[in-house]
């Protein structure tokens, strides 16, 4: 029987280069969603050889029941913050995978599936802080995916981030969570439009 969130399991892939923060996001995920939202969760990181410039990945499971196998098999979220860390995980999502993306470092080829793009990076640049882009994606994939509630995120980044710089990531967050639910909001604008234009 599922459960009233409407899923038992989710399988999520934060990928990017070593020295974007992309471990510390998978942790605040999967933080946030035990202690804030009461699922179970698993993290399991990577480095390529080189820890800051090198490939890098967090593996998050989330699941309503206790969680048996660590690794992602098949991801059902797939957030890209470097080209490298997309051609390496695109290829095995699930079709009806969410696929998100740092708009400006990643460039889908030939794609078909939809594409949630935004553009983490330069966004946080604009707030002086290059360092919080990874952050602002966690906002992004709150908003898009909702499978944690924002409420335990940002408590979670509070918790997580350098003491004194709780005001600026939660500013951050705030930004990414913002962009991906006015990009939500305008999708299904548009596919209402599409739906009375041919009805």
């Amino acid at each position: 029987m599922d459960t009233p969130r409407g899923w038992k399991k989710k399988e999520i892939v934060i990928t990017g280069f070593g020295g974007q923060g992309i471990v510390l996001a998978g942790k605040i995920v999967g933080r946030a969603a035990a202690l804030g939202d009461g699922v179970e969760s698993t993290l399991i990181q990577s480095y390529g050889p080189e820890s800051r410039g090198g490939a890098c990945s967090a593996q998050v499971i989330l699941a309503t029941a206790t969680i048996h196998y660590p690794y992602v098999r098949k991801p059902d979220v797939l957030a890209a913050m470097s080209q490298a860390g997309f051609d390496k995980y695109i290829g095995g999502v699930r079709e009806d995978a969410l696929v998100l993306i740092d708009q400006d470092l990643v460039k889908p080829r030939d794609m078909e599936r939809e594409i949630f793009a935004v553009p983490s990076t330069r966004l946080a640049e604009e707030m002086g802080k290059k360092m919080m882009a990874n952050i602002i994606m966690a906002g992004f994939i709150t908003a898009v995916t909702q499978l944690v509630s924002r409420k335990s995120m940002e408590d979670t980044v509070a918790g997580s981030v350098p003491r004194g710089t709780e005001k600026s990531n939660l500013a951050a967050f705030g930004k990414g969570y913002e962009y991906g639910a006015a990009l939500l909001k305008a999708r299904d604008k548009k596919a209402q439009g599409i739906a009375r234009a041919t009805a």
